[in-house]
């Protein structure tokens, strides 16, 4: 389907994170856009004060007339995570509409324009924030897809002029990614994840390579170094490409220090250097994020002015090493990481920015599969705090698994404390206790206790 014929745009699942920043595009662009999602969130209910018509009872009857009455102009967008038998997606499915999922949308979306695509099984959210904020804040017209809501503009898209550049967040779940063909790319990370869709990693790795080889003709692709060496794919042809990190890799930051949370670093690449950098999202992964942003966008900029202004300026992704609280006496951070690597790299910045606090870390493990499939790592990585609340598994999409509990976690944790509360038992702990450093993590519905925990913090 193109484009330019299409009038009407329907989404099933419209409430996602990413299923809205298309929504909004689409909106912003002149179209007429309406969607289903089964529960009204604060997403949602954006989306709709901003006009777009949005109902949460899967009824066939409240699909627009005008979907209905015409199915070359109109394009319908689904999320694999509706349920097969939703009674709105059976409906399109006998009339004969055809259905794209959202990453083949992106693909139609970018198809012409130049593409920054970032990817990576974890890092690319940040990453991809903070090229697009590079990008608006050196002057060039860009649009953004993000995977989060970005602090700076409190939102996950970005909508330029006349979209000269796309900047979308590139993902590996379900091989989605394969869709874009991008003039740059970024990788930031190939652990296994994902294992319930690919199987093992090897499948992983493989996927990553296609979407590489998908990439245009004389494109630029930067490489985390454990990245390139996973993937093997420092010499390519028609595709240059480049390594990076945080002490060595063809780009690196020098200098590294902590100065009240902050980090400063050096930017350093063959043919560029950049000297006080100051980066307020703290955490070496982020850094290592920023070294990958500034190489995919600095040539956009020949000054470093704007360049160091730009990266000062950013404020982060909501959920991305967000500070909730910080005073003298109380530290509260909430963060989406829910892979052990990723745990791990948080929790490990965190010991270095507060190394006399004693940690105490809400868990809230996201997905049976992948609790059973790293509950060493989780393990590992936890144990890496002074104290632990370990809450139940959230399922997501997926249905238990026999003996797959948070409890297989905390048995293999060397941590002294760990403690096992259900979601809405937890915040009795804070009625008793006041810890002085608190970390909400998790990808599942952990962020609604943000507040409340937030609440009792204060008293």
């Amino acid at each position: 389907m193109k484009l330019e014929s299409v009038h009407s745009v329907y989404f099933l699942g419209i409430g996602g994170i990413g299923m809205s920043a298309i929504a909004r595009w689409f909106h912003a662009n002149g179209y007429t856009v309406s969607g289903y999602d089964k529960t009204a969130t604060v997403l949602t209910k954006r989306l709709e004060a901003e006009g777009i018509a949005i109902h949460y009872s899967d009824d066939v009857e409240q699909i627009p007339a005008a979907i209905k009455a015409d199915k070359s102009t109109s394009l319908i967008i689904y999320t694999p995570a509706v349920p097969q038998d939703l009674k709105e997606l059976i409906f399109f499915q006998n009339e004969g509409y055809v259905l794209h999922k959202r990453s083949q949308v992106l693909g139609m979306l970018t198809e012409s324009k130049f593409t920054i695509a970032v990817a990576g099984t974890h890092g690319k959210t940040t990453t991809s924030s903070m090229v697009a904020h590079l990008l608006k804040s050196v002057g060039v017209d860009c649009s953004a897809f993000v995977g989060g809501i970005m602090t700076n503009y409190d939102s996950n898209l970005l909508i330029g002029t006349n979209n000269d550049v796309m900047v979308v967040e590139a993902d590996e779940f379900d091989r989605s990614f394969l869709t874009l063909h991008p003039d740059i790319a970024i990788i930031t990370a190939t652990d296994a994840d994902h294992l319930d869709i690919y199987g093992d990693r090897d499948a992983l790795k493989d996927s990553f390579k296609a979407f590489i080889q998908n990439m245009k003709k004389n494109g630029t692709l930067f490489l985390e170094e454990k990245v390139a060496q996973d993937l093997d794919a420092q010499h390519l042809d028609n595709v240059s490409v480049f390594t990076y990190g945080l002490e060595g890799g063809d780009i690196q930051s020098k200098n590294l220090t902590i100065d009240q949370g902050d980090f400063c670093f050096d930017f350093q690449s063959k043919d560029r250097q950049i000297k006080d950098l100051r980066l307020s999202m703290s955490g070496f992964h982020n850094v290592s994020n920023a070294i990958a942003a500034l190489a995919a966008t600095v040539h956009f900029e020949a000054n470093n002015a704007p360049v160091q202004k730009g990266l000062e300026s950013y404020r982060g992704v909501k959920r991305r090493f967000e500070y909730i609280l910080k005073t003298d006496d109380c530290v509260f951070i909430d963060d989406y990481a829910h892979h052990p690597e990723e745990i791990k790299a948080l929790l490990h910045s965190v010991r270095a920015i507060f190394p006399t606090k004693k940690m105490t870390v809400v868990f809230q493990p996201h997905l049976y599969s992948r609790t059973r499939d790293f509950m060493d790592g989780f393990a590992e990585s936890l144990s890496l705090a002074d104290q632990v609340l370990l809450l139940d598994i959230y399922p997501a999409r997926e249905l238990p698994i026999p003996g797959v509990t948070s409890e297989v976690i905390k048995e293999k944790m060397t941590t002294n404390s760990v403690l096992s509360f259900h979601k809405d038992d937890v915040l009795g702990f804070f009625d008793a206790n006041r810890p002085e450093l608190v970390l909400t993590v998790g990808a599942g519905d952990i962020d609604t206790l943000v507040q409340p925990i937030k609440e009792k913090l204060e008293k």
